[in-house]
């Protein structure tokens, strides 16, 4: 997947904290900022870093996982596609199993989770969903 054992390691430095400075990075695995800089544009070039994202403390969020039934009529992939453009969801899966679509939801709270849940219950070739509310997470 990646190109070698540096990528990796320079990948999982970002992973753990994307703001660190290329120089840090280089001092770590004695590589210069040059070189870093140039590995990074190389694994966005090549799309194996997709984008850079902030994380947010989830203290004063609620978040919800929803399965989503698709009807055998309609393409999963275009489903999907119109669930990422809904106010609240974080993240698409398609799945196997008994449900094809697994979303994850995070809003301020229980009423703005179940406004989105509304919102995608009424895209095309939705048949049927199972919502969770996620009480706590455990890292």
């Amino acid at each position: 997947m990646y190109a070698d054992k540096t990528d990796e390691k320079i990948i999982e430095f970002l992973r753990n904290d994307s703001r660190e400075s290329f120089v840090d990075i280089g001092k770590k695995l004695k590589l210069s900022e040059s070189a870093v800089r140039r590995r990074v544009k190389n694994l966005v070039g090549s799309g194996i870093i997709k984008k850079f994202t902030v994380e947010i403390g989830e203290s004063n969020t609620t978040s919800a996982i929803v399965l989503i039934s698709v009807e055998s009529s309609m393409d999963t992939a275009k489903v999907s596609a119109r669930l990422t453009k809904l106010e609240g969801v974080k993240t698409v899966y398609e799945i196997t199993g008994q449900y094809d679509i697994a979303v994850i939801i995070r809003a301020p709270n229980i009423t703005e989770i179940n406004s989105s849940i509304d919102s995608l219950r009424k895209i095309p070739g939705v048949s049927d969903t199972n919502t969770v509310i996620i009480l706590r997470t455990i890292t």
